[in-house]
């Protein structure tokens, strides 16, 4: 199942990583014979994307390798790698925009509108179906990706309506407002996931809800008086790992510690864990990973 959904994650990307490196080519023709700039520094952003989205489709494809004595949790991180590259390009490229699109109020240029609106409408197709591919996946790869792509598709809407109100009025100072509209907001929304994403790489708590429920449960047992060295985090933002030290109540026998495991595996399997690492520890034992004080 995981491997299947692996796969079409692979696929989503792979299929978005062409429609875009594919489209890019067309846009830097379509600037240069258009004499649009706002075409051609989408085009370079675009670039970026590719590149971005093609590092995303290699990472992606390593993620998914088997565990090996190098990488004993396996390879999924690379995945968190991916999405963490993928945003710092996307900050750079909306950085970049606005550098290039606020000089421009000042001396705004008149493009090809007839051009430029050609180019719109197969910008907005194909950038519109591969953010459709995109939308159904769920890791944070494709999360991010897909902003990559929906920031394409709002920054050719942007460039059909100006294409359009050029052909009417005179107003050239359109197109970097536009750009600069629309780069703000893309720019607001991954920033959040670019958040999001360097905690998890960070080994911060995917969930802290998730890490009390689990906590709770835990202690609910009836041989637990305690719990410590408590970690919950998490390989790629879906396959979160546990490890903690159990305190028991009492000093049990070999029968009770079997049906001890059988109740925290019992508890466990509905939090859908890829790995659990737990300690038992008797009353007044000592704790190898308590902190050592020095005398």
């Amino acid at each position: 199942m995981h491997d299947h959904h692996h796969h079409s994650a692979s696929e989503r990307i792979g299929c978005a990583f062409a429609l875009n490196f594919g489209f890019t080519i067309i846009e830097f023709i379509g600037g240069y014979l258009t004499n649009s700039t706002a075409i051609m520094a989408d085009a370079v952003h675009d670039l970026g994307d590719s590149l971005a989205i093609g590092s995303a489709w290699v990472l992606n494809k390593i993620s998914g390798k088997e565990a090996s004595h190098h990488y004993s949790y396996g390879y999924r991180r690379f995945s968190l790698l991916g999405a963490l590259i993928n945003g710092v390009v996307l900050v750079l490229g909306a950085m970049w925009i606005l550098s290039e699109a606020v000089p421009r109020l000042a001396h705004p240029e008149m493009p090809n509108a007839t051009g430029m609106l050609g180019l719109a409408i197969l910008g907005v197709a194909v950038n519109g179906y591969a953010a459709y591919k995109l939308s159904k996946g769920k890791t944070l790869n494709e999360r991010m990706l897909n902003w990559h792509l929906l920031e394409d598709v709002l920054g050719w809407v942007a460039i059909l309506v100006l294409s359009l109100v050029l052909m009417v009025v005179e107003l050239p100072i359109l197109d970097p407002l536009l750009s600069i509209g629309f780069t703000l907001f893309i720019l607001f929304n991954v920033v959040k996931t670019l958040i999001e994403t360097l905690r998890l790489f960070l080994q911060a708590t995917p969930d802290r809800e998730l890490r009390s429920q689990i906590q709770d449960e835990l202690l609910a047992i009836d041989y637990v008086s305690d719990i410590h060295h408590l970690h919950l985090w998490s390989l790629d933002g879906e396959h979160h790992v546990l490890t903690a030290h159990l305190i028991l109540n009492q000093h049990y026998a070999q029968p009770e510690l079997v049906s001890l495991k059988a109740d925290i595996a019992t508890a466990m399997a509905k939090y859908d864990l890829s790995h659990t690492t737990i300690e038992l520890e008797f009353p007044d034992e000592y704790c190898r990973d308590t902190p050592q004080h020095s005398h």
